[in-house]
C-alpha cells in the first residue's frame, strides 16, 4: 500500500454542526442496507452507497459502527443494497427508525425476497444487490464496507428517492429531464450560434 505522508492542518476544528449542515447540500441516492440471515436481519437508510469499480463489480457503503447492522455484516460477511424508488418513503422512513421500530420489524409491510447470500432483497426496489464483503475499512465512527456484487435485480422503474436538505424528494427520469431542458441552457438553434 502506498502512503503518501503529509502534514495535517488542526487548528481550526470544524464542528459536526457546521459538516453535517454543508453535506445537506449533496443530494443522496436512498438506498436501505439489508444485513442478516433468517429472523436475525436488520437494516438501516443510507444515502452513503457508491460504486467503488465495475471490473469486478463493487460497491462501498459507510456505515456508522454503533449501526445494528454492522457487527452482522461482519460476522456473516455479506449484505443487500436496495436502491428506493420513489413509491418507497414509508420503507425509508421505517428503515431510518420512524415509529420506533427495530430489527427483523422493520421488513413488515413491504416484499422481500432471500438473495444468494441469504441477506434480503427489497422486491420492486430500483435495483438491489447482493453484496459480499470483501473488506471493512475502520475510520472514526464509521466502516467503509467494501462489497463485490454477486447478483443484481432490477425494476422497470424510473423514479428515485433521493434525500436533499433533510427532505426525501422524487428524482423522475422521465418528467425531470423535460423540466431540465425547460430551464437549461438555450440550445444552439434558439440563440443562433
Amino acid at each position: 500500500m502506498n502512503v503518501v505522508p503529509r502534514e495535517l492542518m488542526t487548528e481550526i476544528p470544524v464542528s459536526s454542526a457546521d459538516f453535517r449542515g454543508a453535506m445537506r447540500q449533496l443530494t443522496g441516492g436512498v438506498s436501505v442496507i439489508t444485513a442478516g440471515r433468517g429472523k436475525d436481519i436488520t437494516g438501516m437508510t443510507v444515502t452513503s452507497v457508491t460504486s467503488l469499480s465495475v471490473e469486478p463489480p463493487t460497491l462501498l457503503v459507510s456505515i456508522n459502527r454503533d449501526a445494528s447492522s454492522f457487527p452482522l455484516i461482519r460476522r456473516i460477511g455479506a449484505f443487500g443494497v436496495n436502491i428506493l424508488n420513489a413509491d418507497q418513503l414509508e420503507v425509508a422512513e421505517r428503515f431510518a427508525g420512524k415509529g420506533g421500530l427495530k430489527g427483523a420489524d422493520r421488513f413488515a409491510g413491504s416484499q422481500w425476497v432471500t438473495a444468494i447470500s441469504g441477506v434480503p432483497l427489497l422486491v420492486g426496489a430500483l435495483s438491489a444487490f447482493d453484496c459480499e464483503v470483501e473488506e471493512i475499512v475502520e475510520r472514526h465512527s464509521h466502516g467503509i464496507v467494501i462489497g463485490r456484487v454477486r447478483d443484481i435485480r432490477n425494476s422497470t422503474r424510473t423514479a428515485a428517492l433521493a434525500y436533499w436538505h433533510g427532505r426525501y424528494v422524487a428524482v423522475d427520469q422521465d418528467e425531470d429531464a423535460v423540466r431540465l431542458a425547460d430551464v437549461s441552457l438555450p440550445a444552439r438553434g434558439r440563440r443562433g450560434v
